[in-house]
């Protein structure tokens, strides 16, 4: 068996709300190193730990981690829309896999993803034309939250899984690093809000366009250094990023989610992502980390970040 890691972010805004075009560049170049580097290496199987922003997953039940045998990327902000090729067979036996190392996962035989999952099929396939994929959740903007260090186990226990198949494995995290979007919070909420982020399936046309124009408002503001807005933290996201250098993913069950709220955004829970794909890549051993971007993109709303790993 052989693995590897691809970490990126993720942004619903590309397209709709774009840094300079040199910035533009550096991101596609980023993204293209990490795409060749996919190809090359030609995964037989892909595990990809992803978030959702109260599109997929509501309050109306909030697993912290759950696994797909069928999903249905939703399109999003005009991101790519339709069924994920999901190895079925592949995600029930890891379910199973999963809770007999005492990791509580749901299982979904119907899920629906946002552009968390659809944004890196995109970067690094082209479409949703993809290898096989077991797509799992991580709850990172719904709290409560289960811990980075729980994020780490899962992501162990996904890695000894993936050992077992004599595959060549992909493990895809995908999210930002510090950011604040206008997501919002169920305990301070007008009660229209909570309703939706109870159960806000099938939003209309207006919505869709209500929530676009909300998000790009909020990225201009950002832009401009509105000072209402949590800015973005490349400091914080540095030491994240020196964290991953190390290898060794058991540093991560240091950090708290009150100080990455406080220092990096309350979007910045989507690390979680990382931590599960280095953590799997990992599987209680030593990985090797590579950087290969990072800037601070305020009209992306995101510290974003372009990384790969490999068994150590």
């Amino acid at each position: 068996m052989s693995v590897l890691a691809a970490c990126l972010s993720h942004t619903p805004l590309q397209g709709h709300f774009d840094p300079a075009p040199a910035i533009l560049g550096e991101v596609d170049a980023a993204v293209a190193t990490l795409r060749s580097r996919v190809t090359a290496f030609d995964p037989e199987l892909v595990f990809l730990f992803a978030p959702d922003h109260f599109n997929g997953f509501f309050y109306d039940i909030m697993p912290q981690f759950c696994i797909a045998t069928a999903a249905d990327a939703l399109g999003d902000f005009g991101t790519l829309a339709g069924p994920i090729n999901v190895a079925s067979a592949a995600a029930g036996d890891c379910a199973r896999f999963l809770i007999s190392s005492e990791i509580d996962i749901a299982v979904s035989h119907r899920m629906q993803v946002d552009h968390g999952f659809a944004g890196p099929l995109k970067d690094l396939f082209g479409s949703l034309s993809t290898p096989p994929i077991v797509p799992i959740f991580i709850n990172a903007v719904a709290p409560p939250l289960a811990s980075c260090h729980r994020s780490r186990l899962l992501g162990e226990a996904v890695g000894r899984f993936a050992a077992t198949l004599g595959k060549r494995v992909l493990f895809i995290g995908s999210g930002g690093l510090s950011h604040e979007p206008p997501v919002p919070q169920i305990a301070t909420a007008a009660p229209e809000v909570v309703e939706r982020l109870i159960n806000g399936r099938n939003p209309d046309e207006g919505a869709k366009a209500a929530r676009i124009k909300r998000v790009i408002s909020a990225a201009s503001r950002l832009k401009e250094a509105d000072p209402a807005l949590k800015p973005l933290s490349p400091g914080w996201d540095e030491e994240f990023l020196a964290l991953a250098q190390g290898g060794d993913a058991k540093v991560f069950d240091n950090l708290k989610d009150e100080v990455i709220e406080r220092e990096a955004g309350a979007s910045a829970h989507e690390v979680r992502t990382w931590i599960a794909a280095l953590s799997a890549t990992g599987a209680g051993q030593h990985y090797h980390f590579q950087r290969h971007y990072y800037r601070p993109i305020p009209e992306w709303i995101a510290g974003f970040a372009v990384a790969s790993a490999d068994r150590g």
